[in-house]
């Protein structure tokens, strides 16, 4: 199975560390869910917010996608990075529609530690 088309540009976009190509794979009534917000977000506008954050936050020279696993019209990634000392192991949990945009992005993260200290990083980005 080759790698559809959403993944390659979120590949590319965690690599270079630059989310603008975020407009340009996300579905307008894109939903969001985050390891550390109880509210699942919607729409494009607040999903490119928290994913861009996300991107500087844990992109950095340590992050690496280990594993993937993919469906008709979905993917999981697990990752694994290291932030202020804190290994951190997590997955992206996408889907997308027909036309190849990503309709849902979940992530989940382990340990505890790493949830507490991405919940602080990501409020800081969010302001």
């Amino acid at each position: 199975m080759s790698i559809p088309r959403a993944i390659e540009q979120w590949h590319r976009i965690v690599a270079t560390r630059n989310a603008a190509g975020l407009d340009d794979i996300l579905a307008d009534d894109v939903v969001f869910q985050s390891p550390v917000v109880h509210t699942p977000q919607s729409g494009k506008a607040i999903t490119a917010k928290y994913l861009g954050a996300a991107v500087h936050v844990l992109g950095n020279e340590s992050f690496r996608y280990l594993n993937e696993w993919y469906g008709e019209h979905s993917a999981v990634l697990e990752f694994e990075t290291t932030v202020d000392g804190i290994l951190i192991n997590g997955v992206d949990m996408i889907e997308w529609g027909a036309d190849g945009r990503i309709t849902r992005f979940k992530v989940m993260v382990r340990p505890l530690q790493a949830i507490n200290l991405l919940h602080q990083m990501m409020g800081q980005q969010l302001r």
